[in-house]
């Protein structure tokens, strides 16, 4: 199927001159009275290689189909994450530039993977996720008149901005396409 470059996503499937791609990143650019382009950063899914490609606004991309399935976070071992499979408990072993953004993977999180051909080409975190406060300073009484947020240090290692109310030991919501702080957990 083919699409134009502005109806394409992060983490898709393109076949571009017979080889099939992964979009690792893409950025709309605009500058002045030129015109818009899409750069766009394309894994190749055989052999592993970045290109950098510059796409119109009204370029056509044939898309591939792909299946998309859940998986659960096992572990990490070494350089590889282990994902399973819920139905087959089959452990499959992904580099990280597979997953993205690792920071909030925590162990028996279901990610939704993008599958071809029994590989896993892409694997998208939940967009909220819910993890401990191992660390961070504590509230300044009476330091109200401000609404200043702290460094605090979560289970997953990952280091975000939360209020000043938030203490050690309390689960927080966390928007993992952000990075940021959404609300305590319920």
């Amino acid at each position: 199927m083919s699409v134009k470059a502005s109806e394409l996503k992060k983490g898709q499937v393109v076949l571009i001159d017979g080889v099939r791609y992964t979009i690792k990143d893409m950025q709309h650019v605009a500058k002045g009275n030129w015109r818009s382009y899409y750069q766009v950063k394309l894994k190749d899914f055989k052999t592993g290689r970045v290109l950098d490609q510059r796409m119109a606004v009204d370029d056509r991309v044939e898309t591939v189909f792909v299946e998309t399935k859940p998986y659960e976070y096992l572990y990490r071992d070494s350089d590889s994450y282990i994902l399973a499979d819920p139905q087959t408990y089959d452990q499959i072993p992904v580099q990280e530039d597979v997953i993205g953004d690792v920071r909030f993977l925590k162990e028996n999180m279901t990610l939704t993977c993008t599958v071809i051909e029994g590989q896993i080409v892409n694997a998208e975190l939940p967009f909220t996720v819910e993890l401990q406060v191992t660390d961070t300073v504590p509230a300044i009484k009476g330091a109200t008149a401000t609404n200043q947020n702290k460094d605090a240090t979560l289970e997953t290692g990952a280091r975000i901005k939360v209020p000043p109310f938030i203490e050690v030991g309390e689960m927080v919501r966390v928007d993992t396409r952000t990075g940021e702080y959404l609300e305590r957990a319920k």
